[in-house]
């Protein structure tokens, strides 16, 4: 026997090949070809309808999220005015009403100024990015 380098794995190869062909029906190339294009209609057909219903089931959860998100927010800034109109009377007895009102007031004044520079740094650095690829 001649050794050809290749490791026997007690498969005959001409047997398998010959299985194979003794299976085949023996369609034409036109016939593969209108499978193979049915098969591919029935599954674009298949996957626009899972993207259909995967894209509704999105939306239902995105509304309810969405939904979800603003009550949050509501509340949130409700707790907010709670806070900054308790402030205010927590203060009241040491500096006066009208005292207590500036010192809140300038106090989120200070923080809002504060948290504005911030956003135009980070808006700046952002248009700095994008100016950078239109040269």
């Amino acid at each position: 026997m001649l050794d050809d380098g290749l490791p026997d794995n007690g498969h005959d190869g001409e047997a398998e090949f010959s299985a194979a062909e003794a299976s085949y029906r023996g369609g034409s190339l036109s016939d593969d070809l209108i499978a193979i294009f049915d098969d591919g209609k029935t599954y674009v057909s298949a996957e626009l309808a899972f993207q259909k219903s995967r894209m509704s089931f999105a939306a239902d959860r995105g509304k309810s999220g969405a939904l979800y998100g603003v009550v949050a927010f509501a509340l949130l800034h409700l707790a907010l005015v709670a806070l900054v109109v308790g402030a205010i009377f927590a203060l009241s007895p040491i500096l006066s009403p009208w005292g207590a009102t500036a010192v809140v007031v300038g106090a989120l004044a200070l923080c809002g100024i504060v948290f504005a520079m911030m956003a135009k740094s980070r808006f700046a650095r952002m248009a700095d990015a994008y100016a950078e690829t239109r040269e």
